[in-house]
Parts: C-alpha cells; sequence; structure tokens
C-alpha cells in the first residue's frame, strides 16, 4: 500500500512464541498512531520437538502467517521495518535457519533478539505508553516462551531480565494433556520458583512505586479478575488466589469456563498464571496494573529514534 512508502510510516514485526503480530503506525508531532493490526496465534513454542528443532507443521503454520503479514508490507522501506524474533527462535537449535525463511517469507530481514534486548524494547514499549509518568516502575511480561522482569524510571531500562519460562512452555511442561489439578499447579509454581532464583531479592531491594504488566497472560488474567468481580481495580494477590482455586477446581482445559477468558487463551492459562501467581508472591507484588503497551509498540519507539523521527532512546 501505498502509506508504507512515506517516510513517517514505521511497522513492527513481533515473532512471539505464543502469537505473531504486525503492527503498522505513522509517526505524527512525534507520537505513534496506529493504522493497521494483524495478529495470528502461531504458538510457535509448542512447535518444538524433543530435539529443540520445529517440526515441519508448525514452520509451515508460522511462514503461512509471515507470508500474509509480508503481503501487507508489500510496499514498505525496509528501514522503515524491525521484525524481531523471541523466545522460542532463541531456544530453538533451527532458530537460526528458520529465521531466514522467515525473513524470505516477510520480504523483511527477521532479528532475532537476545532476552535482555526483549525486555529493554518492551520496557520501552510499556513507559511511553504512559506518557512519561514519574517514578519508578515495574514491568512484567508474560510471554509464550519467556518472562521479562524489567525496573526503569521515565523511559530508561535500569535492571532488565529474561527468564526461560512463558504460558506456553510452562503449560506444556507442567499441564500435559490439559489436565489441571492442584499437584500439577504445585508443581509448576516450584519451577518457576526455581528460575526466578535470588533475582527477586535484588528487585525488592531497589523498590519501585507502580507495578505494570504486558502482553496476552497478564491482559487475559486481568478481564477474567474483572468479569468475575475479583479484581476491577487490577490484578492482586487475592484475585490470583481465587483465579487459581477456579483453574485448579476446573480439572481440565476443556471444562475451564470463566467470564473474560477467551478460548484461544484458555489453553495456556494454567502455566502463565502459575508464573504470575509466584512473580506477586517472590516480588512482593500488591497491585499490578495491565498496560495497552508491549514488545511490538517498543519496537516501534525504538525505530522511531533509530530514523530520528523521535528521541525514543
Amino acid at each position: 500500500m501505498a502509506d508504507e512508502t512515506q517516510p513517517d510510516t514505521v511497522a513492527a514485526v513481533d515473532l512471539g512464541s505464543n502469537s505473531f503480530h504486525l503492527i503498522i503506525a505513522r509517526v505524527v508531532a512525534g507520537e505513534l498512531a496506529v493504522v493497521d493490526r494483524m495478529r495470528d496465534q502461531v504458538q510457535l513454542a509448542a512447535g518444538l520437538d524433543e530435539a529443540r528443532c520445529l517440526r515441519p507443521e508448525a514452520q509451515a503454520r508460522a511462514l503461512a502467517t509471515l507470508q500474509a503479514f509480508g503481503q501487507r508490507l508489500a510496499e514498505a522501506c525496509p528501514q522503515h521495518v524491525r521484525a524481531v524474533g523471541t523466545a522460542t527462535l532463541r531456544h530453538a537449535a533451527d532458530g537460526a535457519a528458520f529465521a531466514q525463511a522467515a525473513s524470505a517469507a516477510l520480504g523483511h530481514r527477521v532479528e532475532v533478539i537476545s532476552g535482555r534486548e526483549e525486555a529493554r524494547l518492551i520496557y520501552l514499549g510499556v513507559a511511553r505508553s504512559l506518557d512519561g509518568e514519574p517514578g519508578r516502575r515495574l514491568v512484567v511480561d508474560i510471554g509464550g516462551g519467556s518472562t521479562e522482569v524489567v525496573l526503569g524510571e521515565g523511559y530508561d531500562a535500569l535492571v532488565e531480565a529474561s527468564l526461560p519460562m512463558g504460558c506456553v512452555s510452562h503449560t506444556l511442561r507442567h499441564f500435559p494433556g490439559g489436565v489441571l489439578s492442584e499437584d500439577a499447579m504445585r508443581r509448576a509454581e516450584g519451577a518457576a520458583r526455581a528460575e526466578l532464583g535470588e533475582l527477586a531479592g535484588r528487585y525488592r531491594a531497589l523498590g519501585w512505586e507502580r507495578c505494570v504488566g504486558a502482553s496476552g497472560t497478564i491482559k487475559a488474567v486481568g478481564e477474567v479478575l474483572r468479569a468475575t468481580g475479583w479484581g476491577e481495580a487490577g490484578i492482586t494477590p487475592a484475585g490470583l488466589g481465587r483465579l487459581r482455586q477456579a483453574v485448579v477446581g476446573a480439572g481440565h482445559v476443556d471444562a475451564l469456563a470463566l467470564p473474560g477468558l477467551k478460548a484461544e487463551r484458555a489453553g495456556v492459562l494454567a502455566g502463565g498464571l502459575a508464573i504470575l501467581r509466584v512473580l506477586f508472591e517472590a516480588l512482593g507484588i500488591e497491585l499490578l496494573v495491565p498496560a495497552a503497551a508491549a514488545l511490538r509498540e517498543g519496537v516501534l519507539f525504538d525505530l522511531m529514534g533509530r530514523l530520528g523521527l523521535q528521541a525514543a532512546r
């Protein structure tokens, strides 16, 4: 489309472990005005086999989505598009080879970014969505294959961490066959504590004034808590406790029906919930408010800075 040839138009592609996203925006007076979004729940993390290679059917599904994104970006200036691969492509034994195939399907280079770069971009997207709100904040993002925890002030991330656990990978590992039990939830929570390790102490020592969450798991949990009346102001330990009881009580993913819960999210809710509860417990979080932005918005703002359209850095 002709719009993408304009010098003030930028686009980001997020090859997430659960969903792929495309966002296109114009830069108007130093701010982003979104003109189009595309999304597909590819669940790339679920496509890894025992050897950490992407199964052919997972690759085919992902490449088909990228081809559709590529059609939308057919006339885009390459310098104004940034496509990033995250946890699954970092961990996959054939991640580099798939990134080449993905670049060909999309028509733009796919860059596999580090966990710390992912955390920095997530923080930037969230911070910009809060319009420069002062004070130190903790930003948490539970993706499909990794969890990012960032402390920052203003637009700058101060401490970044990326943990190798996400809603898809954690659900597959600890809730096989969709079985939801107390024992499975305890194992999932124990594994999350082990991954978090001593990181929590460092974050608690530094402190923060506000906690903000990003991406699908946190948005889904927030929507369920609002719809059920368990957390209208945001996500709290009490609300998570009630949600945990409801999830375990369902017994199986197929029986998990909660107000505000979308069918596509039900299958990976348990793993994400286990991670989120442990983060609350270990970090002493009392209230977490879901944010409107995440990694893809951070990529756009960072790209604006690189192009000189806005001092995003």
